[in-house]
C-alpha cells in the first residue's frame, strides 16, 4: 500500500519534497511496476446492459472489513452487470464507494450521482489517518440527480451506531423518496425495534417510496412489522406470514436485505449471488407508473 495525504498541507519547495518521499515510500513498499488490481476491468457477461436500466433498484451491503483482492473494481463489475438506476449501498466506506463510481464511469462507462450517509468515522474499518478517519454508513448511487438528502443517526445504534439516509429522484418520471439503511446487528431485536420505529415515520410521509437496505432481520420479525404496515417487498411471494418463500440474501441462507416499496409495484425481481460480499445483490425492476 502506498501512504498518500487527503488534503494538501505543506505548499511550495515543502511539498515537492513530501510528494517525492512519498512516491519513494510507495516505490520501496510495492515496487515500481507492481500491478494495482482496481484499474484492471473485470469482463461483463454477454448479456450485460450497455447503459443504466431506468427503473432498475439495487440494493448491496458490501462487506467491510472484507479485504478481498481487487474488491472495488470487482464490487463496480458486479453492480455493472446489472447497471441499476439506483443502488442502496450499506457498510460503505466513502473511499471505496468514490472507487466504485469512478471505476463504473472509467471502465464501464456508467455516470452516477453519489450521495452519502455516513454514521461513524472510523479508521479501522475505513483508513485513514488518526486525526481523520474515513467515513462509514451507507451510500446512494443514483443515474438521475439527487435532491433533499438527509442522515439520520438512530437514537440506539445497538452495538455500532446505525441510521439512515433518504433522498428524492425520478423513477419512472415521477419523484420518489428513496431509504437506505443499515440495522442493528442480528441479536439486537429490541434496538431494531426502536429503529424501525423512526424509520417507519419517515417513511409514512410520503406517497411513492423505495426502502433500500440490510435490515439484520428475517420476513417474520416482529421489529419489521412496522414497515410491512407502510410497504410491500419487491418479491411478491415474499411476506410476513410465509417467510420461507423469500430467496435469501445473505451466505447464512437468510433473507435479511429489502427492497420495499411504497406507491410502486414491482416488475421482476432477482437475487443475484457475489465472491465480493456476504450478502447477496437484490435487484428489482419497477413499473414505471
Amino acid at each position: 500500500m502506498c501512504l498518500y495525504f487527503e488534503e494538501a498541507t505543506v505548499t511550495g519547495t515543502g511539498a515537492r519534497m513530501l510528494a517525492a518521499a512519498l512516491i519513494m515510500a510507495c516505490v520501496a513498499l510495492v515496487g515500481p511496476s507492481a500491478p494495482n488490481a482496481d484499474l484492471i476491468a473485470r469482463p461483463l457477461p454477454a448479456d450485460a446492459p450497455e447503459a443504466v436500466v431506468p427503473n432498475r433498484v439495487m440494493t448491496w451491503n458490501i462487506c467491510n472489513p472484507c479485504n478481498k483482492s481487487g474488491q472495488n473494481v470487482g464490487r463496480a463489475a458486479e453492480i455493472a452487470t446489472y447497471a441499476p438506476q439506483i443502488i442502496g449501498l450499506q457498510e460503505a466506506c466513502v473511499r471505496d464507494v468514490e472507487m466504485i463510481r469512478d471505476h463504473l464511469e472509467h471502465l464501464y462507462g456508467l455516470v452516477y450521482h453519489v450521495e452519502y450517509g455516513s454514521v461513524l468515522r472510523n479508521r479501522s474499518r475505513c483508513g485513514g489517518w488518526p486525526w481523520s478517519p474515513g467515513a462509514f454508513g451507507q451510500a446512494i448511487l443514483s443515474a438521475a440527480p439527487m435532491t433533499h438528502r438527509v442522515n439520520v443517526e438512530y437514537p440506539d445504534g445497538g452495538s455500532e451506531d446505525r441510521g439512515y439516509m433518504a433522498v428524492t429522484t425520478t423513477v419512472g418520471g415521477q419523484p420518489v423518496r428513496v431509504f437506505n439503511t443499515h440495522l442493528a446487528q442480528r441479536s439486537q431485536e429490541a434496538v431494531r425495534s426502536k429503529q424501525t420505529r423512526v424509520l417507519a415515520a419517515a417513511v409514512a410521509r410520503h406517497d411513492r417510496a423505495i426502502v433500500l437496505g440490510d435490515f439484520n432481520a428475517v420476513p417474520e420479525a416482529p421489529e419489521l412489522s412496522r414497515i410491512w404496515a407502510l410497504a410491500t417487498d419487491a418479491d411478491p411471494g415474499c411476506r410476513p406470514l410465509t417467510g420461507g418463500t423469500c430467496k435469501p440474501t445473505t451466505d447464512w441462507f437468510s433473507k435479511f436485505d429489502y427492497i420495499f416499496l411504497r406507491g410502486i409495484t414491482p416488475r421482476e425481481h432477482d437475487v443475484h449471488l457475489t465472491p465480493y460480499s456476504d450478502h447477496d445483490l437484490h435487484r428489482a425492476d419497477l413499473n414505471p407508473a
